[in-house]
């Protein structure tokens, strides 16, 4: 799946260069067909202007028709850029920018002119005409993008935003299915689990019962009914995972107690257990008590096993107004830093054995049952690990 799901990003990301590149090689080549068009728009308009203009031309239909069709923003200038006219700009702009908003004559003192002045002359080279009855007398003109051309020129990157928010979205999609579709597998096989263990704990029981009214066999049966309980319980955990436990008002002091309790006496004897409780008091909060003793019992076991047989696990229980927090640490060899990011993911694990289950289902039993978080503090090479649960309150 994960090569698939690379696969599938890899297409996306093929498309949207694809639909990128031939959007904007398109769009390029309208804004050069459309700038041109509009040059001679505009040369047509230089030319209507002054044919009105000259006494001599009796039918000016034509002409006028030419000007009052062009919609492209035109300044008018002398030979010196001192500008004389212009046509199809804002006009609340221009009104705005007389100096302190009183009209004057002299248009070269609208600020709001000059500036399109100067953006038209960065943009383009001017038209420019001469009078055939008086060649000292030229005028230039110099004119900005029509609403048409601004459009085709934006569309690009409207596009672009387009595809981007599209393969955002399909990836997510992707990556929430399968997702979900992982959680159902491991959902699944841990409910599988606690079906195969029903009916061995079940008959284990009876044979107990057994072996209790056989006279000799005192001294084993306290052991026995210990085991098994012990395995009703891994199969009750097993059989919550994949639906919504029932929470109770517990002692999270007392819950974590019993559970280092539990993992000490079964400990190698070179290895300490230190439990440091600072609380102001027992906190009371709402806790699943088997699954939150699994978390507990998981992290104190992959403790060990990071320390092989030797060091200590240090049990902090903190809180502030709103959260218990619960630290654990060990003397452990540490998780590498291009590990830190997949210690929760399921099938990850270090260890010759097991599936890489452990620490992906205390993650989900703790944030999605119990609403907290569970993260590595820290962790250092040869120093060891530090594994902190918050819980509110």
């Amino acid at each position: 799946m994960f090569r698939q799901l690379l696969t599938w990003r890899a297409l996306l990301a093929l498309v949207a260069i694809l639909i990128v590149s031939g959007t904007i090689s398109y769009s390029s080549y309208l804004a050069k067909k459309i700038e041109k068009d509009e040059r001679e728009k505009v040369e047509q308009w230089v030319e209507a202007g002054n044919f009105i203009n000259n006494p001599s031309n009796q039918d000016i239909r034509l002409a006028s028709l030419i000007l009052i069709q062009t919609d492209i923003p035109i300044i008018e200038t002398n030979e010196k850029d001192s500008i004389t006219n212009w046509v199809n700009l804002d006009s609340a702009e221009v009104k705005k920018g007389w100096p302190n908003h009183e009209p004057t004559k002299n248009l070269n003192t609208n600020n709001y002119l000059k500036g399109r002045l100067v953006t038209f002359q960065s943009s383009r080279p001017p038209i420019e005409w001469t009078d055939p009855l008086d060649s000292t007398h030229r005028n230039r003109y110099y004119y900005g993008n029509s609403k048409l051309l601004n459009e085709v020129q934006y569309y690009p990157i409207v596009q672009l935003f387009i595809v981007a928010l599209f393969i955002i979205i399909t990836i997510l999609a992707i990556r929430s299915s399968y997702l979900s579709t992982q959680n159902q597998v491991w959902a699944g096989m841990a409910k599988e689990t606690a079906h195969q263990l029903g009916t061995p704990v079940s008959s284990l029981e009876g044979w107990l019962e057994i072996l209790r009214e056989t006279p000799g066999n005192e001294k084993y049966v306290p052991e026995l009914e210990k085991d098994i309980s012990r395995l009703r319980l891994v199969s009750d955990r097993f059989g919550k995972i994949g639906s919504s436990p029932q929470l109770e008002k517990l002692n999270v002091v007392k819950q974590v107690e019993e559970v280092v309790e539990y993992v000490r006496k079964r400990a190698p004897g070179k290895v300490l257990f230190k439990l440091n409780n600072y609380l102001s008091n027992d906190i009371i909060i709402p806790l699943s008590g088997p699954l939150f003793d699994w978390v507990i019992e998981n992290l104190l076991k992959n403790a060990l096993d990071a320390m092989e047989g030797k060091g200590s696990i240090t049990i902090d229980l903190q809180e502030n107004k709103k959260e218990v927090i619960v630290d654990v640490s060990d003397t452990g060899k540490g998780i590498s830093s291009q590990n830190l990011s997949k210690v929760f993911k399921p099938g990850f694990t270090t260890k010759k054995r097991g599936w890489g289950l452990g620490l992906s289902l205390s993650k989900r039993i703790i944030e999605q049952y119990h609403k907290g978080s569970i993260e590595v503090k820290n962790s250092e090479l040869g120093k060891g690990t530090t594994f902190r649960i918050i819980l509110k309150k």
